[in-house]
């Protein structure tokens, strides 16, 4: 399933890129716009899978923090200047 609306309307944007790198992708593609919307496409999977495996991580990791205190306390307990 798509990270995004692939029936939205396409927008003009305008972008700054190397002008040698375009003319380059033109000679081998008939529609660049394609072959830069599947680029971003895939970035933006990529980027929403590498967002959502960190929260993951640091999720485990205050439940894992969260249950050494349960069995152990905190280790700052034995350094309250309370």
């Amino acid at each position: 399933m798509p990270a995004y609306d692939v029936t939205a309307r396409k927008k003009p944007v305008n972008l700054t890129l190397n002008e040698d790198l375009v003319a380059r992708t033109r000679a081998v593609t008939d529609n660049l716009s394609a072959v830069v919307e599947a680029l971003l496409a895939e970035y933006l999977s990529e980027e929403q899978r590498r967002r959502a495996d960190k929260a993951d991580a640091v999720r485990k990791t205050v439940a894992e923090w969260n249950r050494f205190n349960a069995a152990h306390g905190s280790l700052a307990d034995d350094h309250s200047t309370l």
